[in-house]
């Protein structure tokens, strides 16, 4: 009883942080289609408040910045993988449909479960039933043409690579760091990675951009909704929060995708989320 407790509130940690990131996305998908800013840009703005909350939090919080040296060989291993991951994302996100990205994302789910698995998380039946159904919607709507082809191979390379990259950030932090520590370097690598990009390459200033409201409220969503994706991670196994953050994701992104990016076969896409969220209802089982 107290387990499931943990679990659902680590659920509920997930539906906040999805539904934050929605928005950054939508904004960043939209001002970036219309030339307004780069994904240079856009990356930046997605991550600096993100960085700037977990050095607060481990600094006047926490007070204490707990990172392991021993944990360097997976660190770095990760934060090669993060780079890549974070450039492919930002192509994801303004090149394929908001729900497209969604529902494929979903991929994620089973490379983890065995990931999981190897790692020593006991996962039930039901959750592996759970998680098989989920997998099965995503091919319901493959199969029925529900899922445009812009963008795909960059959301497919997300949707592996994010399996590695996850496992690793679940393996130091259960191991070695704290995820304050953890996230807040990290993060700061991705930030100067971006910064350099838009600067050198777009040859845009992306701390210019916070002066535009619009802009700002991008930056801040995203970097509610990192806070609280990371910490998610310590209530449950990777493969089972994952889950869930792909399935909330999937509602969030269907309703942006509908109302502005005008996109079809919304029937479709419902018939596949209900059988998401019976998945969903197993895993908390």
């Amino acid at each position: 009883m107290i387990y499931n407790k943990i679990v659902m509130f680590g659920f509920l940690l997930v539906a906040a942080a999805t539904f934050f990131q929605e928005i950054s996305s939508s904004i960043g998908k939209f001002e970036v289609q219309g030339r307004k800013e780069s994904i240079y840009t856009m990356g930046f703005l997605n991550l600096a408040w993100g960085t700037l909350f977990f050095l607060c939090i481990a600094i006047f919080i926490r007070k204490e910045f707990l990172f392991a040296s021993a944990s360097l060989p997976t660190f770095i291993a990760r934060a090669i993988l993060e780079i890549i991951q974070a450039q492919m994302t930002m192509l994801a996100i303004t090149k394929a449909d908001r729900s497209a990205f969604g529902f494929i994302r979903i991929g994620t789910i089973p490379l983890l479960l065995i990931i999981d698995v190897a790692l020593g998380y006991t996962i039930g039946l039901t959750q592996v039933f759970g998680i098989s159904l989920i997998v099965i919607a995503l091919i319901f709507l493959l199969i029925n043409h529900g899922i445009r082809k812009n963008g795909l191979v960059f959301v497919v390379f997300t949707t592996i690579n994010a399996a590695i990259t996850l496992s690793l950030f679940k393996y130091n932090i259960t191991n070695f760091n704290s995820v304050e520590a953890e996230q807040s370097i990290m993060m700061g690598i991705l930030l100067v990675y971006f910064f350099l990009m838009a600067f050198f390459i777009a040859k845009e200033n992306p701390i210019q951009f916070f002066k535009k409201p619009i802009f700002f409220a991008q930056s801040f969503s995203e970097g509610v909704g990192s806070i609280l994706m990371s910490f998610a991670y310590l209530f449950a196994p990777a493969s089972i929060i994952t889950t869930v953050k792909r399935s909330s994701s999937i509602l969030w992104a269907m309703g942006s995708g509908k109302i502005y990016f005008h996109e079809k076969r919304l029937i479709l896409k419902i018939i596949a989320f209900i059988l998401i969220i019976s998945g969903l209802i197993l895993l908390a089982i």
